[in-house]
């Protein structure tokens, strides 16, 4: 039996003319236009970019909720609500909202193999383990790993994976899995915006646009405390453009609609290529 250093999983705080969208369109890419001038770029077949951008969204009309299906009080700050669950714990939060959609990026293509993430702790889950019977206790704050539960690789036991992953890990884990982006250029679908800590925060892309001089614009998405729908956010500062964001990885700050990241670090997940 082996015993870890741990440290646990902590999450943030909260904190507004919008671009033509169209209310029935039923994903990210049908639903919101680009700004005037701009195009929506596209992305690779079956990339996980291609996965985001293609996304299905609520109703325009459908409310922001939490895990407890309980309406949120601010309902300004977000363009749209993806159509995935939040799951009925206080859980799928910031950084666990990027795992939850790679992560079913990963299973959608049945790249089992691919699904991991690191604890906050610096161990490893993998969803291969997972689905093999081992599970996690708790001892004096330090997670221990079993071989407890029978073998199931179905979907219900994946999201059960998914809530253990989101118990343990966090911004600073996902911090640790990610590498800077190094130029505007190379910005794209699926990067984060990332504070590591307690509390930490993370935003990520879900659609960019470029101009025939080549500036771009993009989409940002998230979940929040408590765990609640992920959702695209409203750009606070710059209406003209709303819910597009201008991003740029030397800029000393980013003020979204619930968060001010300063720096604003865009980073990219190690094994996404």
């Amino acid at each position: 039996m082996i015993f870890f250093p741990c440290i646990f999983n902590a999450q943030v705080i909260e904190t507004t003319r919008e671009i033509e969208m169209s209310a029935e369109s039923s994903t990210i890419k049908t639903r919101f236009k680009a700004p005037q001038g701009y195009r929506w770029e596209t992305a690779p077949t079956e990339s996980f970019e291609d996965f985001l951008i293609n996304f299905p969204l609520k109703p325009a009309t459908f409310p922001l909720r939490d895990y407890r299906n309980l309406p949120l009080a601010k309902q300004y700050q977000h363009a749209a609500i993806l159509d995935i669950d939040v799951g009925e714990k206080d859980l799928q939060q910031c950084a666990d909202a990027w795992m939850r959609l790679y992560g079913e990026y990963l299973w959608l293509h049945q790249r089992y193999d691919e699904i991991e993430f690191e604890f906050t702790s610096g161990q490893k889950m993998s969803w291969y383990d997972y689905k093999k019977g081992v599970r996690t206790t708790e001892d004096n704050d330090c997670v221990k790993f079993h071989k407890t539960a029978k073998y199931s690789d179905s979907y219900a036991n994946f999201r059960e994976y998914m809530d253990l992953v989101f118990r343990y890990a966090g911004t600073i884990s996902l911090d640790r899995e990610t590498v800077p982006v190094l130029k505007n250029s190379d910005i794209r679908v699926g990067d984060i915006i990332i504070k590591p800590g307690s509390p930490g925060h993370a935003v990520f892309i879900v659609g960019s646009a470029r101009n025939s001089v080549g500036k771009r614009v993009f989409l940002l998405a998230e979940s929040y405390m408590p765990a609640q729908d992920i959702h695209i956010l409203k750009n606070p500062v710059n209406s003209r453009i709303s819910p597009w964001y201008e991003l740029d990885i030397n800029a000393p700050k980013l003020m979204t609609a619930k968060y001010l990241f300063a720096p604003a670090p865009i980073k990219r997940f190690k094994s996404i290529k």
